[in-house]
């Protein structure tokens, strides 16, 4: 019987074991398949907790439906009807600028604006950085194919304040890094390609907009479209979705709370790799799918290939944390009618974000009570991550009094840390990659994915481990033929 690990149980690890499953489903065939994961429970960042009546969101609230992966595998596991969209009733976003908050102008797409009276209208942007915008239609495209950074992208096309007060802290909410340093092909290649396709990311964009707009009328007509909003979530959150697919790994060995010490080649005949746990024993396997972040992988696989580990190791990490406050209503002077705000760099404010929860999602907090969410850390703000309690909750409150108004104690808090728990693409991480990728044709049957490579969003790890999941099989039937 041939033998297939994951190593590593967050939704990339998942998503691979998954697909497995259903080959086992559809194929009688002689393949073990186990996942083993270091901690007890499963999903990695994707954590949801129950306290008092609130939906508290450890890590990610929604997952996006412009790509369809994350969407289908819901599909798929029959959680269709437990699918909830954000408010469209209260859908503004803002951004804290020069002491207050301003309204994102309406129309902005991919960071973009489409719509010109509500981009004139704004408070955020002086007279002079929304004309910086527009030129954005007559300037050309550049004609060097190479790599670049985020930011060298919007200055050149948008101009620097739109860098600083729109793109900068928006891309800040995705990435936790800084626009300087983020590789504008690996975090935002569409950008990219509408320059090269239409000189101009504003004509592109709406022309892409009115593309959509067509293709999801026609959709509408036919009646194949379920109603849903850029963002979806589940009703009891985002844990929901990995407790129903961990239910459905019925023949997947879950192997929780072991963890991997090292991997070995098993020998010349038999299974290709020895993994080893750390309580002394180990498991042989025929495929390794290694789906851990990038530095932990490195140090499993040292003795098999240092400049392998080496390559891994040049992936950069930056921590984050997420506090969640609860208030009762009236403690909260704000009309909290939108997902929440933003706040550039240049503000020199504390955190990075804030969403308020109960209004982006319906029944996220009781009646009369309202659920806030803001975040820390990130490249350039990392000490902060490392607060203890007491100086963490301090810090939040004195933001929320300055930007909220909020003066009260709150009446549940939750923290929790990501420790190196968000990976950057730097500039040039695409040619890693591939030195990675290179490096790795040296040892058949050992794979990698998770979100350290190619995307780091909960639909893109479903697509990456999937993927990965079909190129192990594939190397199954094209090794068993020889």
């Amino acid at each position: 019987m041939k033998s297939i690990i994951i190593v590593g149980g967050g939704i990339s690890g998942l998503a691979a074991a998954f697909h497995l499953q259903e080959h086992l489903h559809a194929k009688e065939t002689d393949l073990a398949c186990t996942l083993i994961e270091g901690q007890k429970k499963l999903g990695g960042k994707i954590f949801t907790e129950k306290l008092n009546g609130f939906i508290i969101e450890a890590g990610p609230d929604s997952f996006i439906t412009q790509k369809p992966w994350a969407l289908e595998l819901c599909h798929k596991l029959g959680l269709r009807d437990r699918l909830i969209p954000t408010n469209q009733n209260q859908k503004n976003i803002y951004i804290f600028s020069g002491g207050r908050l301003h309204l994102l102008p309406e129309g902005m797409v991919l960071l973009v604006p489409t719509r010109l009276m509500p981009l004139l209208r704004s408070s955020l942007l002086s007279p002079i950085g929304k004309l910086r915008m527009a030129l954005d239609l007559f300037i050309p495209p550049r004609k060097d194919a190479g790599d670049e950074s985020l930011a060298a992208f919007v200055r050149r096309r948008l101009g620097q304040e739109a860098l600083n007060k729109i793109v900068e802290p928006l891309m800040a909410g995705i990435y936790a890094g800084q626009a300087e340093a983020l590789s504008l092909k690996s975090t935002f290649p569409r950008f990219k390609d509408l320059e090269r396709e239409y000189g101009s990311l504003i004509r592109g964009l709406i022309a892409k907009r009115r593309e959509a707009a067509r293709e999801e009328k026609a959709e509408e007509k036919a009646g194949d479209r379920q109603a849903q909003t850029l963002f979806m979530s589940l009703r009891e959150g985002m844990g929901e979705f990995v407790e129903t697919l961990v239910s459905r790994l019925n023949q997947i060995r879950l192997m929780t709370g072991k963890q991997v010490q090292s991997i070995r080649l098993a020998g010349q005949t038999g299974p290709a790799y020895q993994v080893e746990l750390e309580d002394g024993t180990s498991v042989l396997a025929d495929v390794l799918i290694l789906t851990t972040p990038a530095f932990v992988t490195a140090d499993l696989i040292d003795s098999l290939n240092p400049p392998l580990g080496q390559a891994l190791r040049e992936i950069p990490y930056v921590s984050t944390a997420t506090i969640s406050l609860a208030y009762k209503r009236s403690q909260c002077p704000h009309p909290l009618d939108g997902y929440g705000f933003v706040v550039p760099r240049t503000e020199g404010r504390n955190i990075m974000a804030c969403t308020w929860t109960s209004t982006k999602f319906p029944h996220r907090a009781p009646a009369g009570d309202v659920l806030i969410r803001c975040f820390v850390g990130g490249a350039g703000q990392e000490p902060l991550v490392h607060l203890d309690d007491h100086a963490m909750i301090r810090m939040i409150r004195e933001e929320l009094e300055t930007i909220m108004g909020i003066k009260s104690e709150p009446v549940l808090t939750r923290i929790y840390r990501w420790e190196r728990g968000n990976p950057q693409y730097t500039v040039g991480h695409l040619e890693r990659l591939a030195a990675i990728e290179g490096l790795l044709k040296e040892h058949p049957g050992l794979f990698l994915t998770g979100s350290a490579y190619y995307g780091v969003g909960i639909h893109d790890c479903i697509h990456e481990g999937t993927r990965i999941a079909q190129q192990a099989l594939k190397f199954l039937n094209t090794s068993s033929e020889h």
